[in-house]
């Protein structure tokens, strides 16, 4: 294995107190938070209070100043650990950004200690019913209510698959503000829970992610003021802009998230073949159980290889969009690869609900579908080689 040189002692030790605070508060309660479709409110309360959300903020906006690495190292511990209905990622490293690059003085500080401290849940509310990848084919619409600066924006439309969208109190909206204009009439809104004609669906009930509260919300004539548009009045339609720049991140999560549940599934694996016994010997001993962990750990450690010196590019500011679509789409059908795989090393107990591995494999499903679809991330690879397309 090669070593990994992306985290300083530091970010280690918070390896240790993270994974000791998912030991605690997680993991004897995840399987009941899989029956609910949502984890308990209590979770995100005991995270703002213990300093785990929102490190990457300065510390005058309820954070701890800390760099991006620290939401790696929490990222990864998730995924290891197969809680996937914590939403921690979306709301730290998602949702908070959005504000912190682009909102107002005012916005900042109404909602980013709120969104540090667990009071606040955020979401971001892109999908919908007849748009997923395609972020320029949105519906919903905000228009302003009249031709005076301090008229109101009437919001109307529907998205699904939100994750956190059960808890939110803060939503990021996307919203056509001039649909004539297509995706350059976008713009970004912050809606709070409570707001008239803001309501929620139940949690959706989906084949993987249980425990995660992903929902559909709906709006019906929300009537938004002008400090509820992100930035203010001087970013109307530039939603797409904002959208296209923090997407090169939002991908990256998911791979990084995809290597960390990959190498799991691998331990996981590696035990159980080396108990479980076939024809009177360790599973293990046979050559095509040996010789295919081999070649899924070749792969994984690639992967892994790669999406580390995409964090580093990350973590400078190189990042681009084309090499980030790559890293998605690899890793993520990797993951499904990897899962299938060791689901079939396990055999039958594989396809049994209380072993992690068939969790793990059920999870894994929707990583190569949200945060725009594989098929997407070779559009996107293809046009950044000069390749063309509609």
């Amino acid at each position: 294995m090669i070593a990994r040189t992306l985290f300083s002692a530091e970010h280690e030790q918070f390896r240790d107190a993270f994974r000791r605070f998912l030991d605690k508060h997680a993991a004897p309660h995840h399987a009941a938070w899989e029956e609910a479709g949502h984890v308990d409110r209590s979770l995100w309360q005991q995270a703002g209070r213990d300093g785990f959300l929102c490190m990457t903020l300065p510390e005058s906006q309820g954070g701890s100043g800390a760099d991006k690495l620290y939401s790696v190292v929490q990222m990864e511990e998730v995924a290891r650990a197969g809680f996937t209905g914590i939403g921690f990622g979306l709301h730290s490293e998602i949702v908070a950004p959005y504000l912190a690059h682009y909102g107002t003085p005012e916005q900042q500080a109404r909602y980013l200690p709120c969104l540090a401290s667990g009071e606040m849940v955020g979401a971001i509310a892109m999908t919908e019913p007849s748009a997923g990848s395609d972020l320029q084919g949105i519906r919903s619409t905000a228009l302003r209510e009249g031709e005076g600066e301090d008229a109101p924006y009437v919001l109307q439309g529907s998205k699904t698959f939100i994750t956190n969208g059960w808890h939110a109190d803060l939503v990021v909206v996307v919203a056509k503000t001039d649909p004539a204009r297509g995706a350059k009439g976008t713009s970004l809104f912050l809606v709070e829970r409570g707001m008239p004609g803001f309501s929620k669906g139940k949690p959706l009930k989906k084949m993987g992610m249980k425990a995660q509260d992903t929902a559909e919300l709906f709006f019906d004539g929300v009537r938004l003021s002008p400090e509820q548009l992100l930035g203010g009045r001087a970013q109307e339609n530039r939603g797409f802009v904002m959208l296209m720049e923090q997407l090169p991140w939002e991908r990256l999560q998911i791979a990084i998230t995809a290597v960390a549940a990959s190498e799991a599934a691998l331990e996981w694996t590696v035990a159980h073949v080396q108990q479980r016994q076939a024809f009177g010997q360790a599973v293990a001993q046979f050559q095509n159980t040996r010789f295919k962990l081999a070649e899924l750990q070749t792969q994984v450690q690639v992967a892994r290889v790669f999406v580390d010196r995409c964090t580093e590019l990350m973590m400078k500011a190189e990042l681009d969009t084309a090499t980030a679509s790559m890293a998605k789409y690899w890793t993520t059908d990797l993951q499904c690869q990897v899962m299938d795989e060791c689901v079939q090393l396990f055999g039958g107990y594989g396809y049994m609900w209380d072993y992690p591995i068939t969790r793990a494999y059920a999870d894994a499903r929707v990583q190569r579908i949200y945060g725009g679809t594989n098929e997407i991330m070779k559009e996107v690879i293809s046009r950044g080689m000069g390749l063309g397309g509609r």
